[in-house]
């Protein structure tokens, strides 16, 4: 009897909760944002889904979803869920939770997930009480935090917890979480007749501001006070919705990250000379409520730091400017509020005054050196010691200044301060130059000094050099490099998913996994054995964080992709190298490629064209064989010109059309010839002139290792010796060929050039 009254009790309280309350979304399908952590195929979405969670931190402004993303997570979790407000515990709570989860792992072998709402407001100590049980697995710890955790939370349990960090909702998003609010009819308004204007909706998002309580409040008040009409219809218009909802809600807290996120970004406006930029975020920290006499403080030292000697006046205006302010207090103190801030953003810019900080920093390192002997003061001792002798008085010579030594003899010659180029610096920088080289001068005991600064040192480590030398030598060097091109171009975050789209040996594949481990990487690749070395390598990884690796070719990843259940898996980034097997096929490609990004989603490729390639006839000497040289560059650059062939019958710009007809437009090209060191060796040469076969495999990640072009058909691919037989050259000719080059390239390093082209493309956002 006692269960049904509480379960009574309990469904009463939920019915009267705020609509906010009722509509906290229990599955990640009813989850309205954050798609960059739990959209399809993000590792946070997978671990959930598979129930493999980790200890987890929630980072984020109100208002979008930290409690109830943790709430979807005890709706989907098979293990025991305590709940507890970090504000309203302490340890004593906390001791009771991990008993309860020791006895449960203990009698049911049940894990214990704890979230912690608001865990920045724990102090060290009670913070530290969870360590040692979320370290020996006893619980799997979940906080939720407004206030950035690298600041706010023991670093202890940071570097134990992944960390997702949570976005104001978009307004798409918000309209989408009213709409849910007024179409449900058990948690919300779906058994009323609420007419919602369009007008109204945008207002209510608008205002807003990125947080769905906030709109479900405002979409509460708004119903709730809004009588039916004589047809029983609520009819809420703009109107309503303006007294709903007044004042746009902005997010700034003066303590935390917001307040310091938007004081940077207000003084890299003033260096930036940004005026408008400038009274934007000095206008969102007033009508924040922002005490004006900080952002004062914060102007004055940029006049110093960041305008400096270019303008000195810049001190006095804010100064000023801010005694002013004093006077007459708000509102009217916002105009020498804005003056300060447009004076110091239109000011020229000068941080020479950081020369003190260099000087401070030879302080700290260097040894106390001592004054020199005709600075010092002669005043008490100039008779015994002779301090003072021999100083040069400034003002008994022209222009009231003289050459001589004011820094101690081992700083001869240092520069601290080096004079800008705009406002009053430009005027007195020559003045300064002349003054130093003629002060120079005229110490020649100076230039002789063997005790100059040294400011860095460090030990030999040989064993480090001659690793360093071995990761950047040959091959792996140029491979590297274009690893990290690549990735540069692609600008990969954490969250994000990457497919790799010739994984091969996993160049790419890796530096993904690396790249994005709150994201997720698949990795495709058309060889069997080269997918299952990845796989085995991938082993070695926790199951959550391991690339997923198809094989096939990059028209069937749909296909690929659906037999694993992700088919509504679409990626933010796809890299590949030489992914083209069949550049003739290129259109379909881009195609699907550009049907599996997402809005705003890169491509970012790198490609070998063929056609463009090492030239075997010019690796070798000729001589007098002039004429047979001839005859063998026109059979050799008949091979690259074949238009029936569809390995060489492309260039950069098909490639670059190809995207633009996929709907990837503004494709950003650019071509390069790179030259590397390669070792011709006597398999190369058989390679050559053997003829060949049987028909050989296409392009694939390491195609340009071979000199031919290489490509499918219906009978065998000739060799280099046959495609000069097909020339014009007779049998004797070609023999001629070999022979020179067996003499001259086996086993020898030439330069080898192969022409790259680097494609950037983007998909529309919606």
């Amino acid at each position: 009897m006692t269960d049904l009254f509480a379960h009574t009790a309990q469904q009463r309280i939920q019915q009267e909760a705020p609509l906010a309350a009722r509509m906290r979304p229990r599955t990640l399908e009813e989850f309205v944002g954050q798609g960059h952590i739990i959209g399809h195929g993000r590792l946070l979405r997978r671990a959930i889904q598979a129930d493999q969670l980790s200890s987890l931190i929630f980072y984020g402004p109100p208002g979008t979803g930290k409690t109830t993303l943790a709430m979807v997570i005890a709706n989907s979790t098979r293990s025991h869920f305590i709940t507890i407000n970090a504000v309203l515990a302490g340890v004593k709570e906390i001791r009771e939770a991990i008993e309860v989860a020791k006895q449960r792992r203990e009698l049911y072998g049940q894990r214990t997930t704890l979230f912690v709402d608001e865990v920045h407001r724990w102090n060290k100590a009670q913070q530290d009480a969870l360590l040692p049980h979320v370290e020996n697995g006893t619980i799997i710890l979940i906080g939720a935090t407004t206030e950035n955790p690298y600041f706010e939370v023991n670093k202890a349990l940071v570097s134990r917890s992944r960390i997702f960090q949570l976005r104001p909702l978009t307004e798409d998003d918000l309209r989408a979480v009213a709409k849910q609010a007024l179409a449900d009819p058990e948690r919300g308004y779906g058994k009323l007749n609420v007419a919602l204007s369009a007008e109204a909706l945008d207002h209510l998002v608008d205002v807003a501001n990125g947080d769905a309580r906030g709109v479900l409040n405002a979409l509460e008040l708004a119903v709730e006070t809004t009588p039916p009409d004589e047809n029983g219809v609520v009819a809420i218009d703009l109107a309503v919705a303006e007294e709903s909802i007044q004042r746009r809600a902005v997010l700034y807290d003066k303590d935390g990250d917001v307040h310091y996120d938007t004081i940077s970004a207000f003084i890299k406006s003033l260096r930036g000379s940004d005026p408008d930029a400038a009274l934007y975020w000095m206008a969102k920290m007033v009508y924040a409520g922002e005490d004006p006499r900080f952002i004062f403080r914060r102007m004055a030292i940029f006049a110093g730091e960041d305008v400096g000697m270019a303008d000195p006046a810049a001190m006095g205006v804010v100064v000023n400017c801010w005694e002013t302010f004093e006077r007459i207090g708000m509102p009217e103190g916002r105009y020498p509020l804005a003056l300060a801030a447009i004076y110091l953003s239109t000011a020229p810019k000068s941080n020479s005054a950081f020369a003190f900080f260099d000087a401070l920093g030879v302080i700290e390192k260097e040894r106390e050196a001592d004054v020199p002997n005709h600075l010092k003061d002669g005043s008490r001792d100039k008779e015994g010691f002779g301090h003072g002798e021999g100083y040069l008085y400034p003002h008994a010579y022209r222009d009231h200044w003289v050459a001589q030594q004011y820094l101690p003899d081992a700083l001869q010659g240092k520069v601290f301060y080096q004079p800008g180029e705009l406002g009053y610096e430009q005027r007195i920088r020559d003045d300064v130059a002349r003054r130093r080289e003629a002060q120079l001068a005229a110490m020649v005991e100076g230039d002789s000094d063997p005790h100059l600064e040294v400011l860095t040192t460090s030990p030999t480590n040989r064993g480090k050099d001659a690793w360093l030398q071995r990761a950047v030598a040959g091959s792996g060097r140029q491979l590297a490099a274009l690893r990290d091109r690549l990735f540069e171009m692609a600008a990969v975050q954490r969250h994000h998913l990457v497919l790799d789209l010739n994984a091969g040996s996993g160049l790419l594949t890796w530096e993904a996994t690396r790249r994005a481990p709150e994201g997720g990487v698949w990795a495709l690749t058309a060889d069997a054995t080269a997918g299952e070395a990845l796989r085995q390598q991938a082993a070695r990884l926790p199951e959550m964080e391991r690339p997923v690796v198809l094989i096939g070719a990059p028209e069937e990843l749909g296909y690929l992709l659906s037999l694993r259940g992700e088919e509504d898996v679409r990626f933010d980034r796809i890299l590949g190298r030489n992914a083209f097997s069949r550049p003739d096929r290129s259109s379909e490609t881009c195609q699907v490629l550009a049907n599996l990004l997402l809005p705003g989603g890169r491509i970012v490729l790198s490609q070998s064209i063929p056609r463009h390639t090492q030239r075997l006839y010019d690796l070798v000497s000729w001589g007098r064989a002039t004429a047979l040289r001839e005859k063998v560059v026109a059979a050799e650059e008949a091979i690259y010109a074949d238009a029936a062939d569809p390995l060489v019958n492309w260039d950069a710009d098909d490639l670059r059309a190809a995207l633009a007809g996929a709907g990837l437009g503004d494709a950003r090209v650019n071509v390069e010839t790179q030259t590397e060191e390669r070792l011709i060796t006597a398999g190369h040469l058989e390679r050559w002139f053997t003829p060949s076969p049987s028909p050989r495999e296409g392009l694939g990640e390491d195609s340009t290792k071979d000199p031919l072009p290489k490509g499918e058909g219906t009978g065998a691919r000739l060799s280099y010796g046959q495609r000069l037989l097909a020339g014009g050259l007779s049998a004797v000719e070609v023999g001629k060929v070999e022979k020179l080059f067996r003499e001259q390239l086996a086993e020898q390093t030439v330069g080898w050039r192969t022409q790259i082209v680097y494609l950037r493309a983007e998909k529309e956002t919606i």
